[in-house]
């Protein structure tokens, strides 16, 4: 039998058409579901979850943030590249369709839940201000972002004295000595090369922006991240950079350094002539003024403190996700008893953190602080305490820590929620 020519025509419109529709169907279907990447006990990989919830806000989508839900989840829309990123990274996901996100989003509504969806609208760009010289010891910031595959640029004295902090909207401080006191490594390291040369590189820089000490270039640092941080930057520290930061900015006008580091003797009256008003989080503390002791102040613990590896915990503390977004985001984990981990500046004493701090993790036995924040300006800051959470005591010369070790480590998270913070820069209400 023959079919006639313009019925095949008209067969084979009608299925151009029911397979066009169909196609509809299922891609409307697809891009109207989401994927959540739950981020409690179930998560194959909590670091490079982060690294995915920023490659989605760098591709300019909006995401949530489920504060409090399922260990602080995030809500991506459903596109296949999203989907292929949390298969290469082993990234654990759910695709939801649009039911199960508006059950969620009902769920954490309610008054008495605390629980909130904040939305991330842009992905910060992000500054590490670290030495460029190879250095023979490990940061964890970095070693956080590379891991999570979050891009970032690497700035030093030269860059921040030159204004390029205006570029970034978020600036972590590699473990530095603000101080101008060589990380008091004078005792154990001052014959060694890489000593002499980062002595030799901060005194050229010195002299290039016109100051003949390394700690006069320190402050000029100091002053610039300060107004970074008031025009409203985020800055986050750890270890030594946090103390030392403090101690610099109260020691603004007077010199605190001895003769080994500048070519003249400390200012006899110098413990008398700190300005505490002038400090992010730190008052009435006294300086260490030996250069063979490696310490700066009372701030630190690490010397006094009595607590073993075996016990040594932070908890952190819980907050309103609706009326305290801030400290609720900084502190979103699967767990909230973190391990401790020590450093030149492992914790901080109690008694010497200001009234307006927030403390958002402490070890209250012991009187100490490992986790704070606040508002300096238009901007924050944040501090943790130690140097490696995955490396309890980490000494000049040890190997890298290796992440992929430690996946799901929970005091690594705390430094991500920093990173993904400034995203919802529009949206943070004021603790």
């Amino acid at each position: 039998m023959i079919i006639p020519e313009v019925f095949l025509f008209s067969l084979y419109a009608m299925m151009k058409v029911w397979i066009l529709f169909c196609f509809c169907l299922w891609t409307g279907g697809v891009y109207a579901n989401h994927i959540l990447v739950p981020m409690d006990e179930t998560q194959t990989n909590h670091l490079k979850a982060y690294g995915v919830a920023y490659h989605a806000l760098k591709k300019g989508y909006e995401i949530q943030w489920l504060l409090n839900y399922r260990g602080g989840s995030f809500v991506l829309p459903f596109d296949g590249e999203g989907r292929t990123e949390c298969l290469l990274k082993g990234v654990s996901f759910e695709v939801i369709p649009p039911s199960r996100l508006t059950a969620i989003l009902n769920e954490i509504a309610v008054p008495e839940v605390n629980a909130d969806a904040m939305k991330l609208e842009k992905a910060p760009k992000i500054a590490v201000y670290s030495p460029k010289e190879k250095k023979p010891w490990d940061d964890a910031v970095t070693l956080a972002l590379t891991y999570a595959e979050i891009p970032y640029d690497v700035v030093y004295d030269s860059e921040l004295l030159d204004g390029g902090l205006k570029d970034y909207d978020w600036l972590h401080l590699h473990h530095e000595d603000f101080t101008g006191q060589m990380g008091k490594f004078y005792r154990n390291y001052r014959h060694m090369d890489w000593y002499k040369a980062e002595e030799a590189a901060n005194l050229q820089t010195a002299n290039r922006f016109g100051y003949t000490k390394i700690s006069e270039l320190k402050k000029a640092v100091v002053r610039t991240i300060r107004d970074y941080v008031d025009h409203g930057g985020f800055m986050f520290a750890m270890c030594s950079a946090t103390d030392t930061y403090d101690i610099a900015l109260a020691a603004m006008e007077v010199d605190i350094c001895d003769v080994m580091f500048d070519g003249d003797p400390v200012d006899p009256d110098a413990q008398e002539k700190l300005d505490y008003s002038r400090t992010f989080a730190f008052k009435d503390f006294k300086l260490e003024l030996n250069p063979n002791v490696y310490e700066y102040s009372d701030i630190d613990v690490t010397e006094s403190r009595q607590v073993n590896e075996r016990d040594d915990y932070f908890l952190l503390f819980e907050f309103s996700a609706k009326w305290d977004p801030v400290p609720t985001m900084l502190c979103q984990n699967h767990e909230n008893m973190i391990k401790g981990f020590m450093g030149q500046t492992t914790a901080y004493n109690r008694k010497l953190i200001k009234s307006d701090v927030l403390v958002m993790g402490e070890n209250k036995a012991a009187g100490e602080a490992r986790y704070i924040h606040g508002e300096f300006g238009k901007g924050t800051w944040t501090f943790y305490g130690g140097h490696d959470p995955e490396d309890y005591q980490h000494f000049v010369g040890d190997p890298i820590t290796e992440l992929d070790l430690h996946k799901q480590s929970a005091g690594y998270r705390l430094i991500l929620n920093n990173v993904l913070f400034p995203a919802a820069k529009k949206k943070q209400h004021k603790t």
